[in-house]
Order: structure tokens, then C-alpha cells, then sequence
């Protein structure tokens, strides 16, 4: 399979990992009134790619990958523990081990001999999405920017996906939010990059706002989604 279908396979929201599932603390913001048309969908989506993707999950996706292609294991342990200890909430933790440990099964199904595989299985107490996705990423065989961009745009897609029902919006609006995420990606994968070479200190997960809603979430009266 070429770099490029494989990628195509990972950005997809028919990857069995339960992606749909999830709006991320958009769906309390939904509910607290700071989120209720297509204007207000865009910027919070757009923040959530500035603080959240661009600053810890693409910088840990890009130091797992380097990780996993240089077959550190403690490098790798220790990018799983970070990834799992700065999930603000429980919800937010449950979602990163769910999908991690769904990818896992997807990835040694396809390579049971591949010993990177039963090791992303092996940690505890689960496989983080990030560190999961950046060994699918290694075996697609694309350069690591490349893996980044799909790593965004899986993000992007499942969230448009769940604005348009949280909200609600109609599908033309849904695409032109892809249009803005997507427009804002390749700067946010440079970024990205910047922040990977100074190690664990350059990144930061820290969203407090976002980390408030979703602790409300797990309360929430009324919900259409998992976190």
C-alpha cells in the first residue's frame, strides 16, 4: 500500500478507534452558550488547534514517531506516561486510552509479528492516542510532516463532524470549517516541528477553560457524546 492510501486509511473516520464518539469539551461549551453558530464553531475549533494540537499532541505524535523508528522503549514509555498524566480530565484520559488501545488492536491485526506493535500493547495502564497513531504513522511509511498533517486533519474532521451535531450546523457549514482547519494546518505542523527538537520541556498542555468544560461534561444532563 502506498504512503499516501495509508495515510488516507488513518485520517478516515472509518477507522475503528471510535473517534465519532468524542466532542472534546465542545460539546459543554455547546451547553454553556460559548459555542451556538457556525462563527462561534470556527473560533473554538480554530483555538483548539493553536493550544491544543499545535503546542502537545502534534509535538508528542512528532517525538513518539522519532521514538518508534529509533526503537527507544523508554523514550517511548515515558512519552505514553506524559501523554496520560496531562489529560485534564477523566474524560479526556478515557478517551486517549480507548482510542489508543482500539488502534493497537487495529495495528496488530494487520503486523502480529512486528514487535513495536505487542510493545505499544505492553504499555500501562493503556496506549496513548498519540503514541499509537505515531507508529501507524511510521508504518505508512510517509515523512513525519506528512503524518502531522494527517494527524490534524483526522482531528479536524471528527470535530466538524461533531459540530454539526452538537450545535447543530448544516453541511455546507461543516465544510467550510474543514476549509479553515484545513487552511491553518500546515502552519500549525511547522509550529509543531519547532517545538519537538527542545524535548519535553517545549511542550504544554495547559487549557484550562477547555479542562473546566469537560469536567462539567461528565455531569451534563443531556449528552450526545463520550467526553
Amino acid at each position: 500500500m502506498s504512503a499516501l492510501l495509508a495515510l488516507m486509511r488513518l485520517a478516515s473516520p472509518a477507522l475503528p478507534v471510535g473517534g465519532f464518539s468524542y466532542s472534546e469539551g465542545l460539546e459543554p461549551a455547546v451547553d454553556a452558550g460559548r459555542v451556538h453558530d457556525e462563527a462561534s464553531a470556527g473560533a473554538w475549533l480554530l483555538d483548539q488547534l493553536r493550544l491544543g494540537q499545535q503546542r502537545a499532541e502534534l509535538p508528542l505524535v512528532a517525538a513518539a514517531f522519532e521514538a518508534w523508528q529509533a526503537g527507544d522503549g523508554a523514550r517511548i514509555a515515558a512519552l505514553n506516561d506524559w501523554a496520560l498524566q496531562t489529560r485534564e480530565t477523566c474524560e479526556l484520559r478515557l478517551q486517549a486510552e480507548q482510542m489508543g488501545r482500539s488502534l493497537a488492536d487495529w495495528l496488530r491485526q494487520r503486523r502480529p509479528d512486528d514487535p513495536r506493535v505487542a510493545a505499544l500493547r505492553a504499555l500501562g495502564p493503556a496506549p496513548a492516542w498519540p503514541i499509537a497513531f505515531a507508529l501507524a504513522g511510521v508504518h505508512s511509511g510517509a515523512p513525519l510532516d506528512e503524518v502531522l498533517l494527517c494527524s490534524g486533519f483526522a482531528w479536524a474532521e471528527n470535530m466538524v463532524q461533531a459540530a454539526l451535531k452538537a450545535v447543530p450546523l448544516g453541511q455546507s457549514a461543516g465544510q467550510r470549517l474543514l476549509d479553515a482547519l484545513s487552511a491553518a494546518l500546515p502552519d500549525t505542523v511547522a509550529a509543531a516541528r519547532a517545538i519537538a527538537p527542545s524535548g519535553d520541556a517545549g511542550r504544554q498542555s495547559f487549557t484550562p477553560m477547555l479542562a473546566v468544560l469537560s469536567a462539567r461534561h461528565e455531569a451534563q444532563y443531556s449528552r450526545l457524546f463520550r467526553s
